[in-house]
């Protein structure tokens, strides 16, 4: 299987110099099973933080069936429609935020990104104003691969070699309370408000449509922003006439440990991107959550000339209302703030480990940052290092996590039981008590 792998499939974020492949042929609740019959526990939600119910749910492959078998496509293009797109938009707006009112669905998470710069920009557009055309980001905030939304993402190497990226994007410094040395003494909220200010003004106020920012930043190393950051960032944002987009294709439905993690930020979003936990990434399905007034303008005279073939699909759809009622009757959204804790005590080890600089837990969202000395806090920039202490992870102790830089997270699915996260947990932490400064792992 790993050959046919190697032969014929190229992978997203592949690198040349990994020749490895972990073919996982089935899944059932926080385990997987590889090609070898391999037993692992999932520490990663599939992989890219999404299974929120757990691989292998009944009811989700029911929903599928049934809706297949009623209506398995039909464009939701124009004046046309399906009954469950209809009903998953007004559940969606009976959990959104106040004053979030609409949706448009999308493919995934890129796809979403991609609808909110578009309608940011047309937004200002149809209302007179179309110099804003600017997009504030964060480096190291992660918002998707595609052109627009790969533009706004915060890591160079999405950008890198594939020509000119998108005009008139403009990156912001990350919120990374744990590195007080990167703003100048200042308070990191303040530094980052004044950084904003400056921006605007060098900009120019009425040349910005929107900025971008996950509540918690997620592939940037799982960030806790202060509290005192979305309110102020808000804050001059409207002041200025600036639209926000909250990215929540992570932090969303139940993730962080909340049905939309930006409510408690403070962010008061105009929009709202979301994908992954719609469905826990049964099948494809994302969304632009708007509010009424942005919803309107964008659809107003010759309409919003904008959408996707399977925008809508009535199966995705079927499988997400089904995803919200598990997530739901099995109180999933609290239930994370319980795995956070179990990981919290788990981990607390591993904060007395030379090369463990930082333990950071949002909900059921683990960020283990690795530095070269807890004195200088310097981070451990060994390319790809985290990826070399989750293979052993993986190889040594039949446990995936995932690798981001210098970062090690966890993202598994939020029906762990507190079993599984102590074994997470402690494979993790006898991996890294074997982690030099140098970078390498010591043979066991």
């Amino acid at each position: 299987m790993a050959d046919l792998d190697r032969r014929f499939l190229v992978h997203p974020h592949q690198r040349g110099d990994r020749n490895d492949r972990v073919v996982i042929v089935r899944g059932q609740g926080s385990t997987v099973w590889d090609a070898h019959g391999n037993e692992l526990i999932d520490a990663t939600g599939g992989g890219n933080w999404l299974s929120q119910v757990g691989h292998g749910r009944r009811e989700l492959a029911d929903a599928a069936a049934e809706q297949i078998s009623t209506l398995e496509y039909y464009t939701g293009f124009f004046d046309y429609s399906n009954d469950k797109a209809v009903q998953l938009a007004a559940r969606l707006n009976a959990l959104s935020p106040e004053g979030i009112d609409r949706v448009f669905f999308t493919s995934g998470g890129s796809d979403s990104v991609e609808s909110a710069i578009k309608s940011a920009r047309l937004y200002h557009n149809r209302r007179g104003e179309p110099d804003r055309t600017w997009i504030l980001a964060r480096r190291f905030g992660y918002h998707g691969a595609s052109y627009g939304s790969g533009t706004a993402t915060g890591f160079d190497m999405m950008q890198t070699y594939v020509g000119p990226n998108l005009p008139n994007v403009e990156k912001l410094s990350p919120v990374w309370p744990y590195r007080t040395e990167m703003y100048g003494g200042l308070d990191v909220t303040d530094a980052l408000i004044k950084e904003l200010e400056e921006t605007i003004e060098r900009v120019g106020a009425g040349n910005i449509a929107a900025m971008i920012g996950e509540p918690v930043m997620a592939g940037g190393g799982v960030h806790t922003p202060p509290e005192d950051y979305w309110p102020r960032v808000r804050e001059v944002l409207t002041r200025n006439g600036i639209l926000l987009i909250a990215d929540e294709v992570v932090t969303g439905f139940g993730r962080t440990g909340a049905w939309f993690d930006s409510v408690r930020r403070g962010m008061r979003p105009d929009m709202i991107t979301v994908a992954k936990g719609i469905t826990s990434g049964y099948v494809p399905l994302g969304g632009l959550l708007m509010s009424d007034a942005i919803a309107e303008v964008v659809t107003s005279n010759e309409g919003f000339f904008h959408g996707y073939t399977y925008a809508g699909h009535p199966v995705a759809c079927a499988v997400a209302l089904a995803n919200l009622d598990i997530i739901e009757k099995e109180g999933l959204v609290d239930r994370s703030l319980v795995v956070g804790d179990w990981f919290r005590d788990a981990l607390a080890p591993a904060k007395d480990l030379p090369q463990v600089g930082d333990v950071r837990v949002e909900g059921a969202t683990v960020g283990i940052e690795l530095v070269v000395s807890k004195q200088t806090k310097e981070p451990m920039g060994i390319p790809f290092v985290a990826e070399g202490v989750a293979d052993e992870v993986r190889r040594n102790h039949n446990v995936i996590i995932r690798p981001y830089g210098n970062v090690m997270v966890m993202s598994p699915p939020l029906v762990i039981d507190e079993h599984e996260v102590r074994r997470v947990a402690e494979a993790t932490i006898e991996v890294l008590s074997r982690l030099g400064a140098d970078g390498k792992v010591a043979p066991k």
